[in-house]
């Protein structure tokens, strides 16, 4: 038997399964299939035509099986399909096909979908993907199986993403990616020294200040690499605490520094 919160609006026309929970002020409209053990945490909005296995978790503010946001779209009858055991995360937004497309936006099984992330009209998601925050497929984008975008990720229409492939971190994505594939955007992060005015409205005398602003420019602007820039501030700058808080932190970068 389902557990439907009584402050919850569920359309008679929907159907949900055995043991599905829902919570409070979500909205489950008509043609909405859930199936077993589903969970739809408050304020979620599930649109139909639109059916989801057994399994899903919604979390609160996902809002999936809306209309398609194409300018094209004139209410034509359309459908939002997706597997099991799938997880949409707070804000996720996915929508139903398009005539000019499939006519169906199709997600397959165990997804993660993290807060913030899209899925516009006529995708297809295979299983195991995921999509970090704020990831963002165009129309008619295809994944394949265990893919993975990172944050800030935009597809461009029609790309295809391999199965097994990993896009980094607002890469931009404007052509298929092959499967097994590791793509990452340039990356031009640089440090650009001291944090000065930062640091001297924390009350900073001018004596540190001055300290840790020549410890940057042995880091970022002589020839010396790290370690020989770390030996030259232990020899030339003793007695600066702040130089010393510099020193064992980068020794004990493991990823490296940003320089």
């Amino acid at each position: 038997m389902s557990e439907i919160d009584p402050r919850a609006a569920v359309s008679p026309r929907a159907r949900l399964g055995r043991n599905v929970r829902v919570g409070p002020f979500a909205v489950i409209g008509d043609e909405v299939e859930l199936g077993d053990d589903s969970i739809v945490h408050a304020h979620v909005s599930l649109s139909g035509p639109a059916s989801f296995g057994r399994g899903n978790v919604f979390f609160p503010f996902c809002a999936l099986g809306g209309n398609p946001q194409d300018l094209k779209y004139r209410g034509e009858p359309t459908r939002l399909e997706a597997g099991d055991e799938n997880e949409f995360r707070e804000f996720v937004t996915v929508n139903r096909g398009t005539a000019q497309g499939h006519g169906v936006t199709r997600l397959g099984s165990r997804n993660l979908l993290m807060c913030y992330s899209h899925v516009a009209h006529d995708c297809t998601l295979g299983d195991h993907v995921v999509l970090v925050n704020a990831a963002t497929l165009a129309g008619h984008v295809t994944i394949d199986d265990y893919a993975t975008l990172g944050a800030f990720c935009p597809v461009h229409q029609y790309c295809r993403i391999g199965r097994h492939a990993y896009i980094a971190a607002h890469t931009v994505i404007t052509q298929d990616v092959p499967p097994f594939a590791k793509v990452v955007a340039p990356r031009e992060t640089r440090c650009y020294g001291a944090n000065a005015i930062g640091i001297e409205r924390q009350g900073f005398s001018p004596e540190r200040v001055a300290a840790i602003q020549q410890a940057y420019r042995l880091l970022l602007r002589s020839k010396m690499n790290t370690t020989q820039a770390l030996d030259t501030m232990k020899e030339t700058l003793t007695g600066s605490a702040d130089v010393e808080e510099m020193v064992r932190f980068i020794e004990g970068a493991e990823r490296g520094i940003t320089k």
